[in-house]
């Protein structure tokens, strides 16, 4: 397939990258900082674009299988970023005819599971800490979902640094039960494996251990 990321300097984008690389897919990666971009691959190529410019970015999406987004806060001051830089990119691929988008959000922004006492507190504190973030992935969410593509949101827990194991659990339009962290590198498989999935079109999905 022809594939463009973005955030794919981050540590789910870089993962997609190397992911659909070793797939066999063709690659291409939209960054503010090429140097940031660590993967390699003769099937690869870097564009340098302004995200906040739909036009900067249209050339990247078009005529592409799929679009795949790592974009996001970091911190609580970077709030607003997963809003703005989706909106944007979701001008882009409505001018460029592209369909398939597929976007990172988080566990909390989606349907609360049906977890003990213990999980749900936590769950609270950690809304209530990251409140801004939350609500800007929200927003970005609902972008998504006013948009003319076939967008799939994909909704992961803590996330961790650790090897591909290919043993997550994913639920379409909920989260999996007492499901607490998940490894970046499983979340980029979970998103490449979704890209063809009918499913997931259209569909919030939670992906977890």
């Amino acid at each position: 397939m022809e594939l463009t990321v973005l955030g794919a300097t981050g540590g789910i984008g870089q993962e997609i990258v190397r992911q659909a690389l070793d797939a066999g897919h063709r690659v291409t990666a939209v960054v503010r900082n090429p140097a940031a971009l660590t993967v390699t691959g003769e099937a690869l190529r870097v564009v340098r674009a302004d995200l906040t410019d739909p036009e900067a970015v249209r050339p990247a999406v078009a005529d592409r299988d799929a679009v795949l987004s790592g974009l996001g806060a970091r911190s609580r001051k970077d709030a607003g970023v997963a809003t703005l830089l989706t909106r944007s990119l979701v001008r882009a691929m409505e001018g460029a005819g592209t369909r398939r988008l597929l976007v990172v959000s988080a566990a909390p922004v989606g349907p609360a599971p049906q977890d003990g006492l213990l999980d749900r507190s936590v769950r609270g504190i950690v809304s209530a800490v990251l409140k801004d973030v939350y609500a800007d992935l929200r927003e970005m969410e609902a972008e998504v979902a006013r948009s003319t593509t076939d967008w799939t949101v994909v909704r992961p827990p803590r996330l961790r640094n650790g090897p591909l194991t290919g043993r997550y659990r994913t639920v379409v339009g909920g989260f999996p039960p007492k499901g607490r962290f998940v490894a970046r590198a499983d979340v980029a498989h979970a998103m490449l494996a979704m890209t063809g999935d009918p499913r997931t079109v259209k569909q919030g999905v939670g992906v977890a251990y």
